[in-house]
């Protein structure tokens, strides 16, 4: 039986968390991360969100790697922490939650998180076992198009902790934005945070307790 390293230069497919599937050339592999090309884009696949892998048999088009990977071209072994840190600054697209993509740059990467920066949401708390996969732009491409004094080197005044519980401490007392809003249930009051648990109080006072482990993104409104 092959390991999965051996399949580095093939065409293979796999599935995601959140039933996305996707296909491509296998181009690196890590000790947490693999790296696929998929004709257009590198993706970079944390492994603890990839459901299956397997080689692509059905392809009738081969496709060629076009170029080397934009992130972590050292000979060194390559791994999530490392791809984020070599990310920062670097214009990309990030699946974290729902159905859409966030688009914008990672600023700082933590113990168990990292902030990203979004010209939609702003600046984004995300811990690091929620990352899905990250496609890094293409060279001369900027999100939506904006000039690049829409992208500040320090978007954001908070001090950051190491941890994501600690930064969301930081967050009490202020509306904050779970997951995107895509819920109702997940704007509100940070109120405090107990037992792994967020006491949120929503627009009609109502608290609402929210399990800090399944948390995927926090923003502040803007």
């Amino acid at each position: 039986m092959k390991s999965m390293r051996n399949y580095i230069g093939e065409q293979v497919k796999l599935e995601v968390s959140g039933k996305s599937r996707h296909k491509g050339v296998l181009v690196d592999i890590g000790s947490d991360i693999i790296v696929l090309f998929n004709g257009e884009d590198f993706l970079y696949i944390p492994f603890v969100h990839i459901q299956n892998f397997q080689l692509n048999t059905e392809e009738n088009e081969e496709i060629k790697v076009t170029g080397e990977a934009p992130i972590n071209k050292q000979s060194e072994e390559i791994s999530l922490r490392k791809v984020l840190n070599n990310a920062r600054g670097v214009f990309a697209e990030i699946f974290v939650t729902g159905n859409q993509s966030i688009h914008g740059y990672v600023t700082s990467v933590l113990n168990n998180y990292f902030v990203f920066y979004s010209p939609v949401y702003q600046t984004m708390f995300i811990p690091l076992n929620h990352l899905k996969w990250l496609i890094p732009y293409n060279q001369n491409q900027t999100p939506y198009k904006l000039t690049n004094q829409h992208f500040l080197v320090n978007p954001s005044n908070l001090t950051l902790a190491r941890t994501f519980d600690e930064q969301l401490k930081k967050l009490v007392g202020k509306i904050v934005v779970f997951d995107l809003g895509g819920n109702a249930a997940k704007i509100g009051q940070l109120q405090m945070i107990e037992n792994n648990f967020v006491h949120l109080i929503s627009a009609r006072e109502k608290v609402i307790y929210l399990n800090i482990h399944h948390i995927k993104t926090v923003h502040l409104p803007t």
